[in-house]
Formats: structure tokens, C-alpha cells, sequence
């Protein structure tokens, strides 16, 4: 069983989408949504979907996107082996099989520990600028993970073993920003991660849109150097277009 764990904010917009699409999966899993105090309609549209996926609603936000995800794996199924971390703007045009190339991928190697794939926008909202920047951003994560074990990944889709992710002590809470990559390199210290580039995730690029790439790009470089160097994120609140 997997646990499939999507933090929003303000997120009425985009995560029908995904809901949508994972419900038609015949894979054996749970969905678990963990909302950070949304102002707007994200909980009514999650009403809908009630019994069909557990919501977890909460009261104030919490101080990053870290920690809402740590709460949603805390609240996973006992018997769920895996925790998947998506955000509510992705997609994923066959979630049959793509969850089952997933699990076959882990099932071959036990000394994996999380995967990562290939992320592209939809193509109904993807620009040029959007083809060259992904190009560029999961070949650099392939190399990164595949062959120099260095690590690298986006909080859009990380797959970890739950026994992993558990002795890691889940994601780091006070990291505004990169810890999605810096859970990734605490996994590394243990097992192997890997970008799979059969595994094709799609999202809306809403962040790079509203931002624009030169600005995002300069963001991500400072962060990381930040990160790099003092060990704790620069910047003490991220701008909700995650």
C-alpha cells in the first residue's frame, strides 16, 4: 500500500486535478490531503470527495511546507510501505502505470530508497521558456542522483520507503525552502535515490509564471547556497505560489 500525501494552501484551483486522477488509479493506496489554513475554497472543494480521501484541515498555518508534510505522513495507514509527496499542481496522465512502474522500480532493488522522475508542465500552460528550464533541471537531476550521488529532487514527486523516511525523522521543518533536496541527501546516507525518467509528472509551472524564470532561478541559487553554507534557509516565509 502507498500513502499518497498532497499539502495545499489556497489551492481551489488545481487540486481537483490531481484528486481526480489519482481516484481512477486501481493501485492499492490512500490519499491524504493536509491543508495549511487555505482563505479560500480549497476545503469546500475537498468536501466532495468525502470517505474517498482523508483531509486533514489545519489551524494555523504551519511555518513551512515541511512540516505539513510530516504531518501527513504521521497520520499514514500502518500498513502503507511507501509515502509518495506530491503537490496539489501536479498531474499524472496514467497513475495505473505509473505507480506500478514505481513500485516494480523498488520491488528490483532493495537497496533503494526514493525515486524522483521527470517533470514537465502541462502543455496547456507550458512556454518555451518553461521546455528549455525542465530540459535543463531533470538532467541535471539524473546526473545528480544516478551518477555522481550527490541527490537532487522536487518536492512534485518524491516516492520514499516509509521505514526510510521514518528513521530520516521526515522532512526538516525549519527549512523554508530546499527541503525537498535536502531530504533527498539525508536518504542518500543510507540507501541509493534515483531519477527515473519513465516517470513522468506533469504540473501547471504556476510558481515560474507568476515570478517569472530569471527571478525563480535567482531564489533557488541563493537558497541553495544558503542551505549550502549555513545550513538554514534565507528566507523566513515562502511566497504561496508553490
Amino acid at each position: 500500500m502507498i500513502s499518497i500525501i498532497i499539502p495545499t494552501c489556497n489551492e481551489e484551483k488545481d487540486v481537483s486535478r490531481l484528486i481526480d486522477c489519482l481516484l481512477n488509479s486501481s493501485v492499492d493506496k490512500e490519499i491524504i490531503v493536509t491543508d495549511d489554513a487555505s482563505t479560500d475554497k480549497t476545503l469546500l472543494v475537498l468536501e466532495k470527495y468525502e470517505n474517498k480521501i482523508k483531509v486533514l484541515a489545519n489551524q494555523p498555518r504551519h511555518k513551512s511546507i515541511a512540516a505539513n508534510r510530516n504531518e501527513g505522513a504521521k497520520s499514514a495507514n500502518i500498513d502503507s510501505e511507501f509515502l509518495v509527496f506530491m503537490d496539489a499542481t501536479t498531474f499524472l496522465k496514467n497513475p495505473d502505470d505509473f505507480f506500478k512502474k514505481a513500485l516494480s522500480i523498488f520491488n528490483n532493488d532493495k537497496n533503494l530508497v526514493a525515486i524522483t522522475g521527470r517533470l514537465m508542465v502541462l502543455k496547456e500552460f507550458e512556454t518555451f521558456g518553461d521546455k528549455v528550464m525542465h530540459f535543463l533541471f531533470n538532467l541535471i537531476i539524473m546526473i545528480k542522483n544516478n551518477y555522481l550521488g550527490m541527490t537532487e529532487a522536487s518536492g512534485k514527486f518524491e516516492m520514499i520507503r516509509r521505514a526510510v523516511f521514518e528513521k530520516v525523522n521526515g522532512f526538516n521543518e525549519d527549512l523554508i525552502t530546499r527541503e525537498d533536496a535536502d531530504m533527498f541527501g539525508r536518504l542518500a546516507k543510507i540507501g541509493k535515490t534515483r531519477y527515473m525518467k519513465e516517470l513522468e509528472i506533469f504540473y501547471t509551472g504556476r510558481r515560474q509564471h507568476i515570478l517569472g524564470w530569471p527571478k525563480l532561478l535567482f531564489i533557488w541559487m541563493l537558497e541553495t547556497f544558503w542551505v549550502s553554507v549555513f545550513g538554514k534557509a534565507r528566507t523566513k516565509v515562502w511566497p504561496v505560489t508553490r
